[in-house]
Order: C-alpha cells, then structure tokens, then sequence
C-alpha cells in the first residue's frame, strides 16, 4: 500500500533527525490540462512524490474553472499516471478547503449557514473522489464586519467541525484515512504572530484531543513566511521559527504562494514540509503559448491574416470578459477600467487572470487553430508547451532537494 501524505511527513521527520537529510515537498497547483500533465510527468521523471493542491474555485462539484468534477480530476491524473507510467506516488489534495474562499460561494453573499452546508458536500465529494489530503481553512468569516477576523476559538471550532464531518462521512464510505492540512498564510486571519500561532496550536491540540480526533493531528501547518502574490522572498528565519514551534507536534510548516520565489534552496535549509507553487506555473504556460504565437506570425501561416489565430488577443479579451481580473485590483484601481490601467498592471493582470479562462471556448478555438497553424515546424505543440511547464517545475524540485526522493522516502 503507499504511503499517506501523513506517513511521507514523518519520514521526511525522521531522515532530518537522523541523517540530516533535508527536503521540501511540492504541491502543484493544477489550474490547467498542461500544467497537470507537467507535475506528473515532471514526478515520474525526478522520482519524487507530487502533492497536487486543487482549490475549491479550480476543482468543484461545479466543474471549477478547469471544467473538472473531483472524480473528473482525479480519473485524469490516473490516466496521465498511466500514459506515463508512474512509479511514484501522485496525492490529489484539497487546497484553501473553508468558507467562502470559492467565489462563487464570497460573489452569492452566502450565510455561514449555506457556505458551510456547501463545503462540507463538497468535502464529502472529494473524499469519494480519491483526494488524500484536506487542507481546511475556515480563516475566512464574512458574517463579520469588514476588515474583522475570526477569533482563533472560531477558527479552531470550525476546523474541528470540518474535519468531524470528513471523518463521519469518510468511515460512513468506509475509506482509507487521509490526512490534513490546517491554517492559512492569508493575512485574514493567518498565523503570521508567532503568539497567536502558538496558542492556535495549542487550542487547536486540546479541542481536537477532547473530541477524539488524535490521530488526525494535522501533517501540515500553514504559515506565512513572507510570500505572498506580490512578494517573492522566502522569509527563512520566519520559517525556522516555526518550524521550531510545530516540531513537538509532530508536523510541519507548509507555504502557500511560493511562485517565483527567489530563495528556494532557502526552504529544505528552514525545515519547511511543502510548497504549494501555481500562478508561476499559468505564467509559464502562457508565455510558451505567446512564444508560439511569435513563431505562427513569422511562419508561413502569417501570409493569410484570416488563419492567425490571435491567441494573445483572444485570451486578454477572455479575461477582460471574466472580469475575475477584478479580484486582484490594487488599492486606488477600483474603479478604473482594465483599459485605464498602466501596461504593466495589465499584463499582470492577464497573465494572472489566464487559468480562469483556459477552458472558455474562443480560447480553446484559438489554441486549437494556433498549435495547428505552427504544427509544421513543431511536431506536436501541445507537448512542448506542457515541457516548458515541466522545465520550470524541475527548478523547484531541485532547489527542494527532491530529485530520487522517493528512494529513500518509502523507507
């Protein structure tokens, strides 16, 4: 049987103790066909575990924005394990599971009530799914006045409730255990006080204790450790901090947002468990898209204007329509129009918005007609987009010491 998430996190435990062997894992953001593909090809091929942490607004009941059910997800990354015959364990996992993070769910204005209700079909649906790894995060409270956060008794109470109701429906379904991820880095209501974080632990160890769930004591805490969307340096002494504090409880600290990180060699060095890295992974994704693009123009399919394909065009429209690139406005852009907005603001925002309308269908079309147009002189596009994914993939995986893990990890 393969190991748990769980049981990889306390071997990874013992060789630092023991051998002083350091590494980080990774958790891949599957927010596209290729960008999935890429994790798993790229765990085949280094010989390391793949965590794959799907959020709530990529992989629903809905579809997502992926388009993919849970079963649809998980039936996919057992397809591309099998097309690349897998020998290593590939974790579909639950990232940001809480209240209102989808949305959807934050957009309908749903009472604690109905978000709550949501989340937990949905957790019951990842479990039928196959996902070995919960990430519950209900840090998040709408029900409060703005700029309010839950009180660390309310987020300690509502993760409980979560992972409850994981546990009933898991035993119900008669399913192997999974593990869990618990926190959030997210400065509305993350752990970033190492004060706040210490009790949130200690609360967190008592209540679960007190309703039986010792065994599922969290492999994972999130923190923040200086990465965010909009900052990209590692804060490592943060990070050994509290790894320090986690470490009597048997778990480890896992980063969220460590896209375009500039120190990742820094996160083995830390003690840090994991990593969860995604919009990077959409960037790349488009800028091969966009190399392709320059390649039709300047090919023979750039004689006849009516076969271009317009990529760039189409997606940055698609976007623009979406207007999912709202979210991400800055303080003082608000009101402004996406065309009001400096070129820079706008090409992060594309480049940013891009895996919220992979799947819209003038996108697809015009994919479709751009791999077809330099087809000729690239055998098959799609493959070498989904290469470049996994080239920048690699990095991480090196930099977190994870190349022939899987040796000495199954133990």
């Amino acid at each position: 049987m393969t190991k748990s998430v769980k049981e990889i996190i306390q071997r990874i435990i013992q060789l630092r103790e023991k051998e002083s062997r350091q590494l980080t894992l990774l958790a891949v953001c599957p927010n596209s066909d290729a960008v999935l593909e890429a994790a798993i090809l790229s765990a085949e091929k280094h010989q390391t575990p793949m965590l794959l942490a799907a959020t709530l607004n990529q992989v629903d009941r809905d579809g997502g924005y992926t388009r993919w059910t849970p079963d649809q997800f998980v039936r996919k990354a057992k397809e591309l394990s099998s097309h690349y015959q897998v020998k290593v364990p590939i974790f579909p996992c639950l990232d940001h599971g809480g209240l209102w993070l989808k949305d959807i769910h934050a957009a309908k204005n749903l009472s604690l009530h109905e978000v709550m209700n949501e989340l937990k079909l949905s957790l019951t649906a990842f479990l039928q799914a196959g996902y070995q790894l919960m990430h519950i995060d209900p840090t998040v409270d709408r029900s409060l006045p703005k700029g309010s956060v839950p009180s660390v008794e309310v987020i300690v109470s509502r993760t409980i409730e979560l992972i409850q109701h994981t546990e009933a429906e898991r035993k119900r379904m008669d399913l192997p255990p999974v593990s869990y991820e618990v926190g959030s880095e997210e400065v509305h209501g993350g752990m970033a006080d190492l004060e706040r974080f210490r009790f949130f632990l200690e609360h967190l160890r008592s209540k679960m204790n007190d309703q039986g769930l010792t065994e599922q004591w969290p492999c994972f805490i999130v923190a923040q450790v200086g990465t965010n969307l909009h900052t990209t340096r590692f804060d490592a002494e943060i990070a050994s901090k509290l790894t320090s504090i986690v470490a009597p409880h048997g778990s480890l600290i896992k980063g969220h947002y460590s896209d375009w990180v500039e120190n990742p060699q820094d996160y083995p060095r830390s003690g840090m468990g994991g990593a969860n890295v995604g919009p990077e992974f959409t960037a790349v994704e488009l800028q091969a898209l966009i190399d392709l693009e320059t390649e039709e123009i300047f090919s023979g399919a750039g004689k006849n204007i009516n076969r271009l394909s317009q990529f760039a065009e189409t997606l940055q429209q698609a976007v623009i329509n979406s207007e999912r690139w709202k979210k991400w406005l800055l303080s003082g852009e608000e009101k402004l129009s996406f065309s009001e907005l400096s070129p820079e603001r706008k090409q992060w925002l594309v480049e940013t918005g891009a895996r919220y309308v992979w799947t819209e269908s003038a996108v697809l079309e015009s994919r479709r007609r751009l791999y077809e147009n330099v087809s000729q002189k690239i055998k098959d596009p799609d493959h070498w987009v989904v290469l470049r994914i996994a080239d920048r993939i690699s990095h991480y995986i090196t930099s977190f010491n994870l190349e022939n893990s899987w040796e000495f990890l199954k133990g």
